[in-house]
């Protein structure tokens, strides 16, 4: 399994840069959130789990892999629409995988060409797919392409998260902003410890 890897200096930084943060640092300690390397399978998983529980998400893309042994846009498009569909998908997401597939088969989007570019555009590439909104891509960066300064707004617990260690009683934009700058160059490592701060026991 591979992990979403940082260290000393990411720690050090965000410690310094914020009280409240570091505080849930102290009680977490080390936080290791598994990462998918290989977009496309990253991909596939994130709109399979789209408004699933993460334990009916495993169950699905257990099927899937079981079906295409190896997930690749290929075998993908070679499967077809009804045989992803009884992995226990709708066919709304069948669908939005198989334009996936045709996508990345095509070369209209690859990981070479995403790799030098920005966060924004990589977000603004990705969500010309189908079933792929802004939220979506961001967990891709994080979670696939280990981008090092992801902070979504659009995550609803990382929003509550600062909120609640900031006791402030709403999330305006420019107060998330402000936020996010504070913890760049670092977004995602604080990311990591915002969506675990939201179970800690008060």
């Amino acid at each position: 399994m591979e992990i979403f890897e940082y260290g000393e200096r990411e720690i050090d930084y965000l410690s310094r840069c914020d009280e409240a943060l570091r505080s849930v640092i102290e009680r977490v300690g080390t936080i290791e959130r598994r990462v998918t390397p290989d977009l496309f399978v990253a991909l596939t998983e994130s709109i399979i789990g789209q408004q699933i529980s993460n334990r009916a998400m495993e169950r699905v893309v257990g099927r899937f892999r079981a079906l295409l042994g190896t997930v690749t846009p290929e075998r993908v498009l070679r499967t077809g629409r009804s045989a992803i569909k009884e992995c226990g998908m709708s066919f709304r997401k069948a669908d939005y995988i198989l334009a996936a597939a045709q996508a990345f088969f095509e070369g209209e989007i690859s990981e070479s060409d995403l790799v030098g570019l920005s966060d924004q555009e990589v977000v603004a590439r990705l969500t010309q797919l189908p079933g792929v909104g802004v939220w979506t891509a961001e967990m891709l960066l994080l979670f696939s392409m280990r981008r090092p300064d992801v902070l979504s707004y659009n995550d609803l617990i990382i929003r509550r998260s600062l909120m609640n260690l900031h006791g402030l009683s709403e999330m305006t934009r420019a107060d998330f902003e402000h936020y996010r700058k504070l913890y760049s160059p670092y977004g995602s490592v604080a990311s990591l410890y915002l969506w675990v701060a939201d179970k800690l026991p008060i």
